[in-house]
């Protein structure tokens, strides 16, 4: 970007909080350019027991990720988040868990991830090359992007798989 998208005035950088930012050139015009991390939903969609991942056109062939998107103007993440899910899969819904929120700094993203159950029958959209279904004991995260997302919910599995065995030997005793 070069020029001030409200006065058209030359942008320059300059110290602003400390931080080198563009910023507009004309004293009249308040312009500065924060490059804020733009708001993304994540979705670990399981169908049938089994997780969902997906490959983008133009991805290369050996990388698959989960089911994201950007939110459009006037929806909640939850609901950005199943729109996706419909858009790239055709799948719906059922119940969904938050995970957490997870900076991806390379794509200046803030990842807002979600756990999706959902039903159907899985037909892909527009925007997908091809799709795996994974058991989750097979799932492995990485360590960028969504893959963060995918270590939690699986630790939180365990966690909660450890619970309810730790419950149902105390409901016997």
């Amino acid at each position: 970007m070069r020029f001030c998208p409200f006065c058209g005035s030359v942008l320059r950088i300059d110290d602003i909080g400390g931080i080198l930012r563009l910023h507009c050139s004309s004293a009249a015009c308040p312009y500065v350019f924060w490059d804020n991390p733009v708001p993304v939903v994540a979705a670990i969609v399981e169908l049938e027991g089994n997780v969902i991942l997906i490959q983008n056109k133009g991805w290369p062939t050996h990388i698959f990720g989960l089911v994201s998107g950007f939110l459009e103007k006037g929806e909640t993440a939850e609901d950005a988040m199943l729109r996706e899910i419909r858009e790239e899969l055709n799948l719906k819904g059922e119940q969904t868990q938050f995970i957490g929120l997870y900076s991806f700094f390379a794509m200046n993203q803030l990842i807002i991830a979600y756990h999706v159950e959902a039903s159907g029958h899985i037909e892909m959209g527009e925007e997908l090359a091809d799709f795996r279904i994974i058991p989750p004991h097979l799932l492995r995260p990485w360590d960028f992007g969504t893959g963060p997302a995918i270590r939690d919910w699986l630790a939180s599995r365990t966690t909660n798989h450890e619970n309810n065995k730790e419950k149902r030997s105390n409901d016997r005793t």
